[in-house]
C-alpha cells in the first residue's frame, strides 16, 4: 500500500495530529502543532498508552486487519475553512473537531503507518472513508458502509478535492437508494474537502 503523507512542510509525513479544543488527550489522541501536515508516516509524532482503552471504532479496525496499533487524531477545522467548505458543498460541516484514525504495524522493530481513515455519519450509518496520498493531497482509497451497494461505493475510489463528487455527475446511484446515495455523496464530499483543508499540500490551480 502506498504510504500516507500528513501534509506539512515535511512532504514525507501525513500525521493527522493537532490541537483539539473539545476533548482531553486520550490514549489514542496524538496532538501536534497546528500546522499544515499530511496523512502518512506519523509513527514518530506520538504513541498510544497501552494501559488505556483503544477507542478506535470496529469499522475502522476492519479496514486494516494487519494493523497492530491505532491512533486517534483530533484537529480543529479553522473557521474560514468551514465557511469555504460549506460554500463549496452547500452542506454543513458536522463538527469543527475532525477525527482521523491512523493504523500502524511493526515490522523488523520499526513502527510504520499503514493507513488512515475517517468516519462520517449518514442517517445513523457509519461510512468509513479510507485515504491515500497523491501528490501531497488526500485522495479516497475506498469507502465502506454496511448495507450500501458495493458498485455505488466503488465509484469514490481515486476521488479527491478536485472532483465535484456530485450525485448524477461524478457519482451515480448504481443500485443505491437515491436519497441515501445523495446523503452519502454529500457527506463524503465534505470530508474530502475537510481533509484537504487540514492536511493537503498547497498547490496551484
Amino acid at each position: 500500500m502506498k504510504q500516507f503523507l500528513i501534509l506539512s512542510a515535511l512532504a514525507a509525513s501525513l500525521g493527522v495530529a493537532s490541537a483539539c479544543s473539545s476533548a482531553p488527550e486520550t490514549a489514542t489522541t496524538n496532538r501536534a502543532a497546528n500546522t499544515n501536515t499530511t496523512v502518512a508516516n506519523t509513527a514518530t509524532t506520538g504513541t498510544a498508552d497501552p494501559a488505556k482503552a483503544d477507542d478506535t471504532p470496529a469499522a475502522v479496525k476492519a479496514v486494516f486487519p494487519d494493523a497492530q496499533a491505532f491512533t486517534t487524531q483530533h484537529k480543529d477545522i479553522p473557521a474560514d475553512k468551514i465557511v469555504s467548505i460549506e460554500k463549496d458543498t452547500s452542506s454543513k460541516v458536522p463538527d469543527k473537531d475532525h477525527h482521523s484514525y491512523l493504523a500502524f504495524s511493526t515490522t523488523g522493530g520499526a513502527r510504520k503507518q499503514i493507513g488512515a481513515a475517517t468516519i462520517v455519519k449518514v442517517e445513523g450509518k457509519d461510512v468509513v472513508v479510507v485515504y491515500d496520498n497523491k501528490d501531497g493531497s488526500p485522495v479516497i482509497k475506498e469507502v465502506r458502509a454496511e448495507g450500501v451497494p458495493a458498485p455505488f461505493l466503488a465509484q469514490f475510489a481515486g476521488k479527491g478535492h478536485d472532483n465535484d463528487l456530485l450525485l448524477g455527475a461524478d457519482i451515480k446511484a448504481s443500485g443505491a437508494n437515491e436519497v441515501q446515495a445523495k446523503a452519502i455523496t454529500e457527506a463524503v464530499r465534505v470530508d474530502v474537502l475537510t481533509m484537504q483543508a487540514l492536511y493537503g499540500a498547497a498547490h496551484k490551480h
